[in-house]
């Protein structure tokens, strides 16, 4: 993290939705930000995301297989961040993702209250950039 006042964003790419989570880079605390819709506006949704909380760094989870090996899931978030990036002049970084689909549910089981497939999302986001913050201390 290049500045104690950046803003990173994550986004936990799927086909139908895309989880997003934040961090400011003092607190280092990683939190849910939202799910948005992975639709044909999406890019701009995301774009103005990414304007309105000034992120200069964008974490992106990464799907790989157990050996680490690209997926056809892989190259779909590949792409679909490629576009993005046409679109955004912000440093983009993958950050592996194993599991966080599963951990985030775990966690929002044990929390005890009612939650929804995109409250997963956002919480997969927060766990892959709370794991892109820890190694990088």
């Amino acid at each position: 993290m290049s500045s104690a006042t950046e803003t990173l964003l994550c986004l936990d790419v799927g086909a139908v939705r895309i989880g997003v989570a934040r961090a400011n880079a003092i607190a280092r605390i990683a939190e849910p930000l939202k799910t948005v819709t992975n639709d044909d506006v999406v890019v701009n949704t995301l774009k103005e995301i990414i304007d309105e909380v000034e992120a200069k760094t964008v974490v992106v989870g990464l799907p790989q297989n157990r050996n680490q090996e690209d997926t056809e899931q892989t190259r779909f978030v590949r792409d679909f961040i490629a576009r993005l990036q046409a679109t955004v002049s912000v440093e983009f970084v993958f950050q592996d993702e194993a599991e966080s689909s599963i951990k985030a549910e775990a966690i929002l089981k044990q929390r005890g209250k009612p939650y929804a497939k995109e409250d997963i999302d956002a919480e997969a986001a927060t766990l892959i950039l709370q794991d892109y913050i820890e190694e990088q201390a």
